[in-house]
């Protein structure tokens, strides 16, 4: 078999898992970065020595394969967190997943009972028809519930009203989780149950690298470059070469890089529209047709210690345009080089070029400043610096045209049958980082002579081949695991 010539775009999870897993085999990859940094989503920034991340990024998984992957690079950087997360809600927080008596003590006597009564009524007299996320979480939970708890936060993360959003994303998006278990939950835990059998939204600690999910980047860059691989920065995709039967070269930054394989990350978008020569008008309106929800993080250090315990909490006040409040010293304290200081990541979810976007770095900070005096958090006397990084193309969104899109790129590839698609944005599939691995894993492996249909690895399909260790019970965890993108209704 002739070595195979692979050039890899984006050197995020998916790009560096597959270039990880060819070295392995003794298969070097060029990896075309047009950044500076590796990681992708899943970078950590070091700011004056301030580390934080593009959201938070707990390592958990359900498949062996990925988790094994994780401990060999990290060894014992890997370390054990516990998770505390809540909700900020009405001047007040609320643990989640919910605890009974907080909740009853946040609520009060009145507050609950008319809760509860709009629970009740909702199983009485649910509203049909039941098409939409506001009526489907309202028919499970009441409306009252919905608009503390789902209603703010999730228009906030999407831009898309909860009416606008389709029931079948609720179906799916908070599968297992009912009043019922989260009651149950907060009275008697996870006693008796399993791994598998733990909602995921319950679990309660995670992994996490000492220094941020960069680390986990960092290191696997250092070990393919030492295997032959070479990982190239600023190294923007100007054009992908391609005839019928496949792809021949991808120029980036002036340069030819010819190929026998190539394997992407890069946004479908931005791929379709790279490729030389045009593949014609209507797979480009295709890939116009491929959006995508932006996200920016505003990091303050604040000159304060233990300002909260929480890992993360969720801001459920439309007074205030923040979504996310991340806390990196009880992510892990190492992120921190001052230890009398915190670092916060406040995160707000906007689209590129739009008027949150575009605010200046200096009235984001103070933005963010007045935000958290508002909620009570911070007094903004304490904030002593801020940073801001804006990330593009964060979340794939699944609109009305998202898929009869994704179905005409997927037929136009069996033309050019060397590329193989990965990742978040290379699969334009909300996943996580887990998902992002194994497609990169399996990617490699069909280089190397496997027969892996990348596409059905959230189905229940089999993946068995002679001395495999990825079984189908591996794609059925990972599948339960994911999340996934609201999708509005087109009726």
């Amino acid at each position: 078999m002739e070595t195979p010539n692979v050039v890899i775009i984006g050197a995020g999870p998916a790009g560096l898992t597959a270039a990880y897993e060819l070295s392995k085999a003794g298969v070097a990859s060029t990896i075309l970065e047009r950044d500076d940094v590796v990681g992708g989503l899943a970078r950590t920034v070091n700011y004056k020595g301030y580390r934080f991340d593009i959201g938070g990024h707990r390592f958990f998984t359900k498949v062996t394969l990925v988790e094994d992957l994780w401990k060999e690079v990290l060894g014992d950087d890997l370390i054990r967190r516990s998770r505390l997360s809540r909700i900020y809600y009405n001047g007040k927080f609320y643990y989640y997943p919910l605890r009974a008596f907080n909740a009853l003590l946040n609520l009060g006597l009145w507050e609950t009972m008319l809760c509860m009564a709009s629970f009740a009524k909702a199983r009485v007299f649910p509203r049909r028809p039941e098409n939409d996320f506001a009526t489907w979480v309202t028919n499970r939970f009441g409306r009252r519930l919905f608009e503390t708890f789902f209603k703010t936060y999730t228009e906030k993360v999407w831009g898309i009203p909860c009416t606008e959003i389709r029931a079948e994303w609720a179906a799916q998006r908070i599968k297992g989780l009912s009043l019922l278990s989260a009651v149950k939950n907060a009275l008697f835990g996870e006693l008796g149950k399993t791994k598998e059998e733990v909602i995921k939204t319950l679990i309660d600690e995670f992994d996490y690298p000492r220094h941020g999910p960069g680390m986990m980047w960092e290191r696997t860059r250092e070990l393919v470059e030492t295997r032959g691989s070479k990982v190239v920065f600023h190294a923007p995709v100007e054009r992908i070469h391609w005839r019928e039967g496949g792809v021949e070269a991808v120029e980036a930054k002036g340069r030819l890089y010819p190929l026998t394989h190539l394997i992407s990350s890069m946004p479908v978008r931005d791929l379709i529209e790279s490729l030389y020569p045009s593949p014609g008008r209507e797979m480009l309106e295709a890939a116009g047709d491929l959006h995508y929800r932006d996200f920016l993080t505003v990091s303050l250090v604040v000159n304060k210690r233990d300002l909260f315990p929480d890992n993360w909490i969720y801001v459920h006040d439309s007074s205030v345009k923040l979504g996310r409040i991340q806390n990196f010293n009880n992510w892990s304290p190492e992120m921190v080089p001052d230890p009398s200081t915190t670092c916060l990541g406040l995160e707000y979810f906007c689209f590129e070029g739009d008027g949150l976007w575009t605010t200046p770095d200096a009235e984001l900070v103070e933005l963010g400043k007045r935000e958290l005096h508002r909620l009570g958090l911070v007094d903004p006397a304490d904030v002593v610096d801020g940073a801001v990084v804006r990330m593009t193309k964060a979340y794939p969104v699944y609109d009305a045209g998202y898929e009869a899109a994704m179905d005409k790129v997927r037929q136009f590839l069996t033309r050019i049958p060397n590329v193989q698609l990965t990742g978040r944005n290379g699969m334009h599939r909300y996943n996580n980082q887990d998902h992002s691995m194994l497609t990169a894993v399996l990617a490699a492996r069909n280089i190397l002579g496997g027969h892996y249909d990348l596409w059905k690895i959230n189905v229940e399909q089999e993946y068995h081949e002679e001395g495999s260790e990825i079984s189908v019970e591996d794609m059925q965890k990972i599948a339960a695991t994911q999340p996934l993108v609201p999708v509005r209704r087109t009726d």
